[in-house]
């Protein structure tokens, strides 16, 4: 008797511009059932010229596609794959991105939250653990869609991070409509205005991530021999990666030196475009493009040398001045994806892709559409990729999950084994 044919991992995203949402629905879910009949999982991202629409969404899909769990939000645009199987970003108008995934061997858990579900900070893992519903011991990967307006985005990182620390987390913050102030989260057959959506995957499953922040580091590394809170108050150079020398500044004087060395095309975007760089390892020697969290530089006091920064800093951290622009952002994120490629050559193939993107980078940064997920098709392959624009994306950098801005976080999918 012939053995039974074994079920594979398989991903697909579909694509419409109709200006209809009937359309649009019937459109997406034409294209992905030609591909996947029994899905285990479905996304669903909606641009936010459907605002008024947004309740009618879950009842219209569900009418033409039987899918067991189901997640999604609204979207300052949506990515995805059109007819022709290229991958597109649709900002500014009407849009629906549908993906499906047939996932063998991987458990599929989607829940929705209320700030009100979540235990505060000071409680143990097992608090979180009852919360989610899936044991620490499955290390499950996250997916999270969370309104910008639901307070304790960051308190939930910190909590998953704490229950669920071998576990990757992705994400983004949906967008809000500009009448009603409420965003469209969706999980199985309801929709929520307010929240947190998300699905834990555990199992054969691995998602690799990519967080592009967007800038390119100047000047060298220094460790913070003062700061109060987010107050930079000294600097300390370093002779090499992990031995400082002894010598500190205050941060206004190695800004001050820093910007004398630049070039004019650097010093005019200094004036404007000028980060913080936090390095998240303690530990490495050689820091890289992408081991740094960018935070904003709030301001400087010149009569004494400080610098605030917009997040809370230690002494003994490292810090490098960053800059952003379309130019940086492209760099950064050709560096993070040829690295990524040298990577797949050593592990399973990737069979889809999630792209989390600020809506202050696409269009309005590079001029010229489709340029992330373009970028992305040239390194890493033509999977099927989808997501949305956001208003703040999550993603790990040095092994913590943090919410970004004007951040690509990538979500790449693959079987375990």
């Amino acid at each position: 008797m012939a053995e039974p044919m074994l079920q594979s991992m398989r991903w697909v995203s579909a694509l419409s511009t109709r200006a209809s949402l009937e359309a649009a629905v019937k459109d997406v879910v034409a294209q992905a059932q030609q591909q996947i009949q029994t899905p285990d999982l479905a996304l669903v991202f909606i641009s936010s010229a459907f605002a008024s629409e947004y309740p009618r969404l879950m009842p219209l899909l569900q009418e033409m596609l039987s899918v067991p769990a189901w997640i999604g939000c609204s979207g300052g645009g949506v990515i995805g794959i059109d007819a022709t199987g290229q991958a597109q970003e649709i900002e500014g108008k009407a849009a629906l991105s549908l993906t499906l995934a047939q996932l063998p061997d991987v458990k599929v858990h989607p829940f929705h939250l209320t700030t009100e579900d979540l235990p505060d900070l000071d409680s143990s893992p097992e608090a979180w653990i009852e919360v989610i519903g899936v044991p620490a011991q499955e290390q499950p990967q996250f997916v999270l869609l969370a309104s910008p307006t639901s307070a304790g985005v960051s308190e939930l990182l910190q909590g998953l991070d704490f229950a669920y620390p071998g576990s990757v987390k992705v994400g983004g913050l949906a967008s809000v409509n500009s009448l009603s102030g409420s965003s469209g989260l969706f999980c199985n057959h309801a929709h929520y205005q307010d929240g947190i959506v998300g699905v834990a995957l555990s199992g054969n499953i691995v998602l690799d991530t990519i967080v592009a922040q967007g800038c390119r580091p100047i000047g060298q590394p220094y460790r913070v021999a003062a700061a109060e809170r987010n107050i930079l108050t000294q600097l300390e150079e370093q002779v090499s990666d992990d031995t400082a020398c002894g010598l500190t500044r205050t941060p206004l004087e190695i800004l001050q030196a820093l910007f004398q060395d630049l070039d004019p095309a650097d010093r005019a975007l200094a004036q404007h475009s000028l980060f913080i760089g936090v390095a998240q390892s303690a530990f490495k020697q050689q820091l890289e493009q992408g081991d740094f969290l960018i935070r904003n530089l709030l301001g400087v006091d010149p009569r004494t040398g400080a610098i605030a920064v917009g997040d809370r800093i230690r002494p003994g951290q490292r810090i490098q001045f960053h800059l952003r622009d379309a130019t940086a952002s492209a760099d950064d994120l050709s560096t993070l994806l040829a690295r990524y490629r040298i990577h797949c050559t050593s592990t399973t193939s990737p069979v889809g892709a999630l792209l989390f993107s600020c809506m202050g980078r696409g269009e309005s940064l590079y001029e010229e559409p489709n340029f992330d997920s373009q970028l992305f098709t040239q390194h890493v392959g033509q999977i099927p990729l989808s997501g949305f624009f956001c208003n703040g994306e999550i993603g790990p950098v040095g092994g913590t999950t943090f919410l970004h801005g004007y951040t690509s976080v990538f979500g790449i999918c693959r079987p375990a084994e």
